[in-house]
């Protein structure tokens, strides 16, 4: 079969506007790799008693089930490392901040509960409602909350993620490690995208959370860290 010329030139542009692309995909998923990595470099904690003291502890959010409606093993070792965290008194209070979009689904909420079933008291769990991204929920608990340093909950993957855009804001914020389960490749390559996109929020777009509101202060004093 003779190709025409004209439709060779088309498959030859092609193929180099794809590999342009690719390698563009490639660079840029490195560098945000490298930049977000190296926030969080010293930053991230795997032992409750290695943690720093902080007034209060920032738990992210996720849904509580996957695909099937079986438990969301991310979602349980959050809970876990929170409850772990508190009762080791390393924090105070407890924020717990995710999506609450509609009225079917409501993380916050859920992972309060969750909390207090595991022994810790209601009065020093609060929750945002307003955390949609992660990006939100750090710069919420600056603004609405009234805090500029905490100890962020999450998975490694998410911690170093979140310390980047924290830090970015001017929050001084560290990690607390829960459980990380291996991640399938959807998850790797959704995260890979993330840090990319966290890096042009921060320096291109300079996002801001979907909702701030009325400012909260959550008090230092743990006697007085109660639910609004």
């Amino acid at each position: 079969m003779v190709i025409p010329p004209k439709l060779r030139k088309g498959i030859k542009f092609a193929g180099i506007t794809a590999a342009i692309l690719l390698a563009s995909v490639c660079i840029a998923s490195v560098v945000s790799e490298r930049v977000v990595v190296q926030a969080a470099a010293g930053r991230l904690y795997d032992a409750p008693s290695d943690v720093p003291i902080h007034d209060v502890a920032v738990v992210l959010g996720t849904s509580p089930k996957v695909a099937g409606g079986r438990p969301n093993l991310l979602y349980e070792a959050r809970i876990d490392a929170a409850a772990q965290l508190y009762t080791a008194g390393r924090v105070k209070c407890l924020l717990v901040s995710g999506d609450n979009g509609d009225l079917r689904y409501n993380e916050p909420t859920r992972m309060r509960a969750d909390l207090i079933r595991r022994g810790i008291p209601a009065k020093d769990v609060v929750c945002d409602y307003a955390g949609f991204r992660t990006l939100d929920s750090m710069v919420r608990a600056q603004k609405v909350f009234g805090q500029n340093s905490f100890v962020i909950v999450s998975q490694p993957f998410h911690n170093e993620r979140a310390v980047y855009l924290a830090r970015q804001r001017g929050i001084d914020a560290i990690g607390f490690n829960a459980v990380q389960t291996q991640l399938g490749l959807g998850l790797w390559i959704r995260e890979r995208f993330a840090r990319f996109t966290a890096i042009l929020d921060i320096n291109v777009f300079n996002r801001q959370p979907r909702f701030l509101g009325k400012r909260e202060p959550m008090p230092t004093d743990a006697d007085k860290c109660e639910v609004k």
